[in-house]
């Protein structure tokens, strides 16, 4: 099942996707995962009608989750979960443009299988977090690689406005097993990995971080990013895809 947030007569609804993913029809709750009822009416699905499927307090993303990763960034494997957040305002949708800050001088792709809740999670166990999850989807967490270095920490570095692309839709039937995940620029496959390659999985890491914050509905939890991270231009295009969910595609853009 894929569920969408779009513009409907110009105002953002909650969506199903038909078979096509060509058409689609609006639930008529604001809280869908509550009450899934839908319009009677199918629409005709346009470009750049989709938004980022989320309405996310905060943005909780993990880092050093891949060990090919790890050696890649000459970091240590840590016994925990390394979090950080990224802010809401860096969310962007599906075809999107992702804007070079002027202060960077090398900005990162960074594919990502991500989860967008549906219910309140705190010291949740992993299998009552899995069943907080609303759905699955694809995540760019873009990062100023270079700010990174210099900073010491991350918040500058992934939390400009357009940093974090979300989509292009949720997959709510969507099972963890052994999916490939996948960066392309301007058609050339830069990272290409297996989610099961994982240290944590997504039940793990949510009920982690819920131990440490309380998760609302609507959040977004991202999961780690595969080897083969490396720097963009404007004008590139650049998709992740993750195989069961579908591709996000964004532009660089100064």
């Amino acid at each position: 099942m894929r569920i969408a947030r779009l513009l409907h007569n110009n105002k953002p609804r909650w969506a199903i996707l038909l078979d096509s993913v060509d058409t689609y029809r609006c639930f008529t709750s604001e809280e869908p995962w509550n009450d899934p009822t839908l319009d009677s009416k199918s629409n005709p699905l346009k470009p750049f009608q989709l938004l980022a499927p989320a309405i996310p307090t905060k943005i909780v993303a993990v880092g050093l989750n891949y060990q090919d990763h790890i050696r890649e960034m000459k970091h240590e494997e840590h016994k925990d979960p390394v979090l950080f957040i990224k802010p809401p305002s860096s969310l962007l949708n599906p075809e999107g443009k992702i804007l070079y800050p002027p202060s960077s001088s090398r900005v990162d792709y960074e594919a990502e299988l991500a989860v967008v809740l549906k219910s309140r999670l705190k010291n949740a166990t992993p299998e009552d977090a899995l069943k907080a999850v609303w759905g699955f989807t694809c995540c760019n967490d873009v990062t100023a690689r270079d700010l990174q270095k210099t900073d010491g920490q991350w918040t500058r570095a992934k939390g400009f406005d357009t940093f974090c692309p979300l989509g292009p839709w949720l997959v709510a039937d969507f099972k963890e097993g052994n999916q490939r995940i996948l960066t392309r620029v301007n058609g050339e496959v830069k990272q290409d990995a297996r989610i099961s390659q994982r240290i944590w999985n997504t039940a793990q890491l949510l009920s982690f971080a819920s131990r440490v914050m309380t998760l609302e509905p609507l959040d977004v939890f991202t999961t780690g990013t595969p080897s083969g991270i490396g720097p963009v231009k404007p004008g590139d295009t650049v998709e992740v895809e993750v195989e069961g969910i579908g591709v996000l595609r964004n532009v660089i853009a100064a």
